[in-house]
């Protein structure tokens, strides 16, 4: 699976990235801690810069694993836009880095600079779609849903390389700087 933060970096600019770095926390989060939970308000946006989470939702007061996210995944979003509690859980399962971006600064933003919102929504758009093709296909309700890691859109196509390069300097930046001595 593609990872989100490669729609996200592949919509938005440097100047973007770099906002995104300057309002954001970087958090070294032990294993096992809740980042969010299913029902309870979430404050943040995340960028799962290392690491891996586990996404549960609770049925019948038992939780069930729905998915397993690594370095690369961004996580949050659906509340962020739809401003709803969260419908599952999300909880480290292995020491992770995350970059955490308060909800209220990146909503500022996005109500102040019409160019970072119109960048910023499509790549949410873009990966919430890319989200309800998998979930169309692994439900197997129609065999014209090509899975996205067969077929990319020549969107994401043209723009994937620079997405990977602006991921891998945004690691190396964060991990040659002043962030991590302080954690």
């Amino acid at each position: 699976m593609m990872q989100k933060i490669l729609f996200l970096f592949g919509e938005l600019n440097d100047d973007d990235i770099d906002w995104i770095i300057a309002s954001g926390m970087i958090e070294k989060i032990a294993a096992e801690t809740v980042l969010i939970q299913e029902g309870n308000p979430s404050d943040y946006l995340y960028l799962l810069l290392e690491g891996e989470v586990v996404v549960s939702v609770n049925v019948l007061e038992n939780a069930k694993e729905v998915a397993t996210l690594g370095t690369g995944e961004v996580f949050g979003e659906m509340s962020f836009i739809d401003g709803r509690s969260p419908s599952a859980t999300v909880e480290t399962s292995q020491n992770s880095l995350v970059l955490s971006l308060p909800r209220s600064l990146l909503a500022s933003r996005l109500s102040q600079d019409v160019g970072f919102a119109a960048r910023f929504n499509r790549a949410i758009a873009l990966f919430l779609s890319s989200r309800l093709r998998i979930a169309l296909t692994e439900l197997d309700f129609g065999k014209d849903f090509v899975h996205p890691d067969e077929e990319l859109s020549p969107v994401l196509l043209e723009n994937l390389p620079l997405a990977r390069a602006r991921f891998d300097w945004l690691l190396k930046r964060i991990k040659n700087s002043a962030y991590l001595e302080n954690l």
